[in-house]
């Protein structure tokens, strides 16, 4: 019996600080999941923006840093959710800010959840599990 199995979930990370992303990819490949990282705010507005089409999936979950160069992630995740298509994608940001506003902020705008950096590797990967569960 042959059966098609589904491509690996998708994360798209944002982050503008490469040894994080770095180790955010490690840890999401290790665990099977495909990873497209972006640098930069405006970057990811414009996936945001075209995400859906033929040349840019839309993913499976993002992790989104808050500060970023250009656009933070506040106003990106707002970007992401007045759109239908990024309704069902669970966004969790990334803050190395750990104060109530940001978090009160961060879900008002639409996240999912919110995760303080540094973070802890495993604490990390089952939010992203916890939600990828939920979509599937």
């Amino acid at each position: 019996m042959h059966n098609e199995q589904a491509p690996a979930p998708l994360v798209l990370v944002v982050e503008d600080d490469d040894h994080i992303a770095q180790v955010l990819r490690f840890m999401l490949e290790r665990q099977g999941y495909r990873v497209t990282h972006l640098a930069d705010g405006r970057a990811a507005s414009d996936y945001i923006t075209g995400a859906g089409s033929a040349d840019i999936p839309l993913p499976d979950l993002v992790l989104l840093d808050v500060m970023l160069p250009y656009i933070d992630g506040f106003e990106l995740v707002a970007q992401a959710r007045v759109r239908a298509e990024w309704a069902g994608v669970p966004i969790l940001m990334l803050t190395a800010k750990n104060t109530e506003r940001d978090t009160v902020r961060a879900l008002d705008a639409g996240a999912n959840d919110f995760v303080i950096k540094p973070f802890q590797p495993n604490e990390l990967l089952a939010r992203v599990r916890r939600f990828l569960k939920l979509g599937a």
